[in-house]
């Protein structure tokens, strides 16, 4: 059974079962279009990597790191590309819709090609659903920001039972409840608890259940996912229209920013360290999640072992470009301690009094958001079509619409997957479980390409990644990081070998406060000038060095301000296996002289998935373990390999 778990599809059978296509139970052309050209693919690139990211989680990243951010984009930005070079070079040799999953298939077999295409659901239908919640979010901002006097319109808002989801409404309503039976007056509550507690008693009911729905998420999912059904020419045409529109509207940022920019502000140029830098890896890496959606369009490209390479590599260089440009105008128009909202770009020109082109990023903001939509729902259902023609998933998944030349029982499902959840629950959570789930896809992508470099008679694909020997490099680079830690870190890198106690930041500090502990840390802000901000926002805002003071010197329980022992330890456990890993990597490397650039795409994507915490592995871990009952359950069994060995016994 053992050796069945990781049987492997051959180049030539996956080409084989691509061009023959499956039966779509009518006798008709089961095969998908070939409309796609670089630029399209590159659009497409642009169109997945250019959302959130650019309109909101930009601005947290940049008030953790300070301009300094514009390294942890050019970080990942380098991963990415190392990463890309693997997709290439596997797309070249595999140009098929399957991505990650069917190159899995062929490099290390068929449980790690299930779990690749378990992880991807979580990064294309699980992502999909906070970014159709974050749409809702600015969409309904910008109906009530609109204000046309002379029509009589001064903002037109969506109740708020219609525009947020069941789950934050209830809680709300719950906690704003129980404040009131404390005491405590309903226009002394948190905004959000009152906005809660009114849309609870405003909502209708329905035997006696209040109906609560994000509506704006589902309106927009149920219309992309009809235009991503409609056919693959309707959706790159849209796609091209949304990429013109918001980097027009970048550039317009870009040009009337740059005269607003105070060089001073870039002083200090990395305020909290490299530390504060890669604290928003993952709001960064989240926004260059979807490059390798391109590597799902394979089998729709007029030549996918020239084009796909090309239109990866164009996407990630210019959405780099355009990321550090904005970082860098940002954190010199505003402070960079500022820039922790949810809207960056629309706050910067509103505070510069500049409403008018605040209106206008609000709009972009919005196609932006529909364009990474788009092809998220565009990616996933040609993953699910290559894993049913595997026979993992059942028939019904590979089916291609007679007309339109499209996965479409995958679409639609795809499109239930993301929509429901949409409706009634708050995800913005799973940002970081997307971030891991891509990681892990691009780590194995990157082994993939490492592996089949060392096996005798390993197929070659059109593309090659350009051979550099890593048999001295890597070792070079492993003693350089030892070195340089112990020399110019050695203070943090003792105190992470010694699990030495750690401050906790401030949103874990506010919070575990009694209400006697929180009067005596405002008495202290007080002394310290604070003029009644909100205690969270105000040590947040602190430079590290101002915190550390403003901590030690709070009378307070020493367990509520810093963290130790395991508790500590625990969170130091996905950066340990990363050095383990890293280890066995150069091993491999100076025994078979790998080449460079994989091993470096290899190496960069397991960090990077370090630096996400221990709880976003754990719940990666559970997310895998249901997705290996599914495949137990029934893709072992209907596997065509497993029926291919099963005729050949026979």
């Amino acid at each position: 059974m053992f050796n069945n778990l990781f049987r492997k599809k051959s180049v030539q059978n996956i080409l084989a079962e691509a061009a023959k296509g499956e039966s779509d139970g009518h006798g008709g052309d089961a095969s998908l279009t070939r409309t796609l050209t670089v630029r399209d693919l590159t659009a497409f690139g642009i169109a997945a990597i250019i959302g959130a990211g650019i309109f909101s989680t930009i601005g947290k990243a940049a008030s953790d790191g300070g301009p300094g951010v514009i390294f942890l984009f050019i970080f990942t930005a380098i991963a990415c590309s190392f990463a890309a070079f693997a997709y290439a070079e596997f797309a070249s040799l595999v140009p098929v819709s399957g991505s990650a999953y069917t190159y899995s298939y062929v490099a290390f077999g068929e449980l790690t090609a299930w779990i690749i295409g378990w992880a991807l659901i979580m990064e294309y239908a699980i992502g999909n659903i906070t970014v159709a919640i974050s749409w809702s979010d600015y969409f309904t901002g910008l109906l009530s920001s609109i204000n046309i006097p002379s029509l009589g319109i001064t903002g037109i808002h969506v109740p708020d039972w219609m525009c947020t989801d069941y789950l934050t409404i209830s809680k709300g309503y719950k906690d704003a409840v129980a404040l009131m039976n404390s005491g405590k007056s309903f226009t002394n509550l948190d905004p959000a608890l009152q906005m809660a507690y009114k849309a609870w008693n405003d909502a209708p009911q329905l035997l006696g259940l209040h109906l609560i729905a994000d509506i704006p998420a589902l309106v927009i999912i149920i219309l992309i996912t009809w235009l991503v059904y409609r056919g693959m020419k309707e959706s790159r045409n849209a796609s091209n229209a949304m990429v013109v529109i918001k980097l027009a509207i970048i550039l317009l940022v870009i040009s009337v920013g740059i005269f607003y920019v105070d060089t001073n502000k870039w002083n200090p140029f990395a305020p909290n360290g490299v530390s504060g830098i890669l604290k928003g890896v993952s709001a960064v890496f989240f926004a260059y999640i979807g490059f390798d959606a391109i590597s799902t369009t394979a089998e729709e490209c007029k030549d996918p072992q020239r084009d796909l390479p090309r239109g990866m590599m164009w996407a990630i260089i210019i959405c780099t470009i355009l990321y550090v440009v904005i970082a860098l105008v940002l954190t010199g128009m505003v402070s960079y301690k500022e820039l922790a909202v949810g809207d960056p770009l629309a706050f910067v020109f509103q505070k510069l009094n500049l409403k008018w082109l605040s209106g206008i990023i609000g709009i972009s903001a919005i196609v932006a958001m529909a364009s990474v939509l788009l092809v998220f729902q565009m990616g996933q259902p040609r993953i699910w079509m290559s894993m049913s023609r595997d026979g993992l998933l059942p028939k019904q998944f590979s089916k291609i619409h007679p007309k339109f030349k499209t996965p479409s029982f995958a679409t639609i499902i795809t499109g239930f997957v993301v929509a429901i959840p949409s409706l009634f629950m708050n995800l913005t959570i799973v940002t970081d479980l997307c971030s891991i789930g891509t990681l892990f896809a691009f780590t194995l992508v990157c082994a993939g390409v490492l592996r089949l470099s060392i096996l005798p008679n390993a197929p070659k694909g059109k593309f090659k990644t350009p051979y550099i020997n890593s048999k001295y490099i890597i070792p070079f680079l492993a003693v350089f990081f030892i070195v340089t830690s112990f020399v110019y870190n050695k203070e943090n890198t003792m105190s992470f070998l010694k699990n030495e106690p750690k401050m906790y930041d401030a949103t874990t500090f506010v919070t575990s406060l009694n209400q006697s502990e929180l009067i005596t840390v405002k008495q202290l802000a007080a002394e310290h000038k604070n003029r009644g901000e909100d205690m969270e926002h105000y040590l947040t805002n602190l430079d590290s060095s101002e915190y550390k003071a403003f901590i030690d010197a709070a009378q307070i329980d020493p367990t509520k301000k810093y963290e130790s022992g395991w508790s500590l330890f625990k969170h130091k456990i996905p950066l340990w296996i990363f050095f383990l890993i890293s280890l066995v990597t150069l091993y491999y490397c100076i025994k078979y002289s790998l080449s460079l650039i994989p091993v470096l795409g290899f190496l960069s994507c397991l960090y990077m998935m370090s630096e996400l915490g221990v709880s976003n592995w754990i719940g990666f871990t559970i997310w895998l373990l249901i997705g290996l009952m599914i495949y137990f359950s029934y893709g072992y069994a209907n596997s065509k390999l497993a029926k291919k060995v099963s005729e050949d016994l026979g």
